[in-house]
Order: C-alpha cells, then structure tokens, then sequence
C-alpha cells in the first residue's frame, strides 16, 4: 500500500520549530509538503547560530525539514502572490505561523484563501492565537513555558524555576496542529468545506499541565516545583546509585511491597509513615531519604535489572548519545540516515508512529532554499517562460 497521506498536498509558511515540525510529521506520512520560504535567507533557521553540520548546514534546519519541496517566495510582490494563491489554488492545507495579522498584510490569509479555495484547511500555529488580549505579542517556547505555569512547577523545590530541557511548548503546539488540521480534513470528506484551525504555544502548554491543573482546582493551591517526583504518586522519581541515577515507579501497594522486596527494606513496610500511598506523599522527602540510603550502595543497572525482574517500573537515567544508541532506540527506527546534497549522509530522528499497512517513511532529505522553486511552479502550471518572468521581476528564486 501507499503512505498515508499520499494525496495530501500541504503548503507549510511556517518558520523555526512548532510549524515546520507540524508539517515534517505530516510529510513523513505521506503528505506532499512545498515550503514556502522567503527569498534570500529562507527560513530563519538556516541562519541560526549554533550547531552545524561539516559543509555549513544548519541542524536546527535539518532536524525539522525533512519530506519537503523548497520553493522561495516574494509575498510581498504581485507576481509572488498570484504564484503563492495558485498554488493554494489545488492544496489541501496551508500552515503558517506569522503573528496574527501579518498574513492578512500579505494576502495570505485564511479569509483571502477559501475565496481560492473552499475546500481549504488554513491552520494558524502563533505564540498566544489569533483572538484574546494577548494574540498580538510575540511568543516562543520559553515565554510559553514562563506564562502557562510549566516553569513554575519544574526545578528544584528550593531551586529557581527552570524551562523544560525540551521546547515542550513549540512541539506540542505542532503536534496539536497536526491533529487540528487532519480532523479538519476528515470533516471535509463530510462537509464538502475547508476551515480554519487555530492553536499557540500557550494553549499546547496550557493543554499538557493536566496534573498541575487539576491539583490546583482541587486544592486549591498553585502546585510547588516537585523536582523529579509526581504529583499524586510515590515513590515515582529519580535516585542517586553508587554510580549514577535511576527512576522508580512504585506507584501503587503492590508495586511498592516488591520495592521493599528487592531493596530487603521490610522496616519501610513496617513504618506508619509509608503506609499508604497518600502517606507516602505526605513524606515524600523522608521516603526519598531512606531509598537512597539503599539504593546508593549498588550501580544503576545492577538495581534496573533486580527491579525489573520483580515487576517493578524502572531505568536508568541516560544522556541523549546512550539513548540515541540504544538497541530499544535502533530496533523502534527512531534513528534514521538520509542523504543530504550538501553534507551527504546524515542522521535524524525517526518517525515515532508506526502504521500497519500506510508506514511513513523519510523520502527526501531537508530542502536547499528555492530548490524545487521550477518544479513546483511548472506543476501549478506556469510556462518556462512565466517562471524567467517571475524570477526577472524578483517573485520568485
């Protein structure tokens, strides 16, 4: 069988991350995704300081990028526009991530669009979203991060708050795209009609803080930063062995009593204070002090595999070059190798959904700037010589 989403055009306007991650997850099912870059620099993150490959490429670029067609724009002129509106003309999706406003400024808009085309799906991914007093700020995943509550709640408890290590506002907000814009989709099939799909970096974070909310509205109280713990269960966190860290997750009775099992600590099951699960929350910090104790004395895989072999939920804290080489992580081919046309092979990430029959696979490598600019045109139908035309005008590149 074909990919999934073979016969799903989508044009991605998006920069940097939560866009541009929207449309990679689409592409790597199937979709045929053109990426609508400005002329001359393209998307920012072909510019950004940082990390870059031997020949000069952009990995920020690269790690996001990949199954797309590059055709480089000028929105600001006529001739860019006419092209950019034939091309939504015949597409499925258009993604885009301005601030609110800027697109309508560029007659790229979602009112602009569906007088193109109906059937259109336009999904809006923006720092805070297209309505409220805050739709007009500019927005990333720190500040996301910083106004939802997320950093409020992670660090340390006698620390300072700290971001996620991860851009979990940025990625779920593309995730949450993703999924707006294929219920969208499957709505059409009945309707006949496209529609707008708008999401933000605040409302993805605001969306994962299903814990810390619901703590609240039942406390009362804003939560506290809780380190690595949970919010209702213990002991479920990290703990320091002789020779490194490890996470447990004995968040039940019975899961607890084979903890003390395998740690022969038949006192803890004796002791009021660990009880029940709502005692051990209430210690939770006199309960991390007596695992440690035991769990100090020996090396974290000697005490993974003892857990395991009882049932008991846990692994050992890696970095990302031991999960990245992981034989879990290699056997689930979530590291792939693509050829690239300037840094030849290079790795990524794989694609995280597995489907039975329509597979997703990496098919092309992260575009050059305008690389398919002439192809893609010819397909929307203008002539070599419209093309010369639209290049001589400074439309196109």
């Amino acid at each position: 069988m074909g990919l999934a989403l073979e016969n799903l055009t989508v044009i991605d306007l998006t920069q940097v991350m939560a866009g541009p991650f929207c449309c990679q997850l689409l592409g790597d099912l199937g979709a045929n995704v053109i990426k609508v870059e400005p002329i001359g620099r393209g998307d920012a993150t072909r510019e950004a300081t940082g990390n870059r490959l031997p020949h000069g490429e952009s990995a920020a670029f690269i790690a996001v990028n990949r199954n797309k067609r590059s055709v480089a724009i000028n929105l600001r002129t006529a001739g860019g526009r006419e092209a950019f509106h034939r091309l939504a003309a015949t597409a499925d999706v258009v993604v885009e991530s301005f601030r609110p406003g800027v697109a309508a400024r560029l007659g790229v808009d979602y009112a602009t669009l569906r007088e193109v085309n109906e059937r259109l799906v336009y999904a809006s991914i923006s720092g805070f979203g297209q309505t409220g007093p805050y739709a007009a700020r500019p927005g990333y995943d720190l500040i996301a991060q910083a106004m939802s509550g997320i950093m409020s709640v992670t660090g340390d408890p006698a620390g300072s708050p700290v971001k996620c290590g991860v851009p979990v506002a940025d990625l779920s907000a593309g995730l949450l795209c993703a999924v707006g814009i294929l219920s969208a989709c499957l709505s059409r099939t009945i309707t006949g009609r496209g529609q707008a799909v708008d999401t933000s970096l605040y409302d993805a974070a605001l969306a994962m803080s299903v814990w810390e909310t619901a703590e609240l509205w039942t406390t009362g109280r804003a939560p506290d930063r809780l380190g690595s713990a949970h919010r209702v269960n213990a002991p479920y966190q990290a703990f320091p062995t002789r020779d490194g860290h490890l996470t447990i997750g004995a968040n039940n009775n019975r899961l607890w009593e084979r903890l003390c099992a395998v740690l022969d600590r038949a006192d803890l099951l004796a002791d009021p204070r660990f009880a029940t699960n709502d005692d051990r929350l209430r210690n939770r910090a006199a309960l991390a002090g007596e695992l440690t104790r035991t769990l100090s004395t020996r090396d974290t895989e000697e005490w993974v595999e003892l857990l395991l072999d009882a049932g008991v939920p846990a692994g050992p804290i890696r970095d990302y070059e031991q999960s990245c080489a992981d034989p879990h992580t290699l056997a689930r081919e979530m590291v792939v190798e693509m050829d690239h046309p300037v840094e030849g092979r290079v790795r990524a990430l794989g694609i995280p959904v597995k489907l039975s029959e329509t597979a997703g696979a990496v098919r092309r490598a992260p575009p050059q700037l305008g690389e398919h600019t002439d192809e893609v045109l010819r397909a929307a139908g203008y002539s070599a010589t419209e093309i010369a035309a639209l290049r001589e005008e400074g439309a196109v590149s």
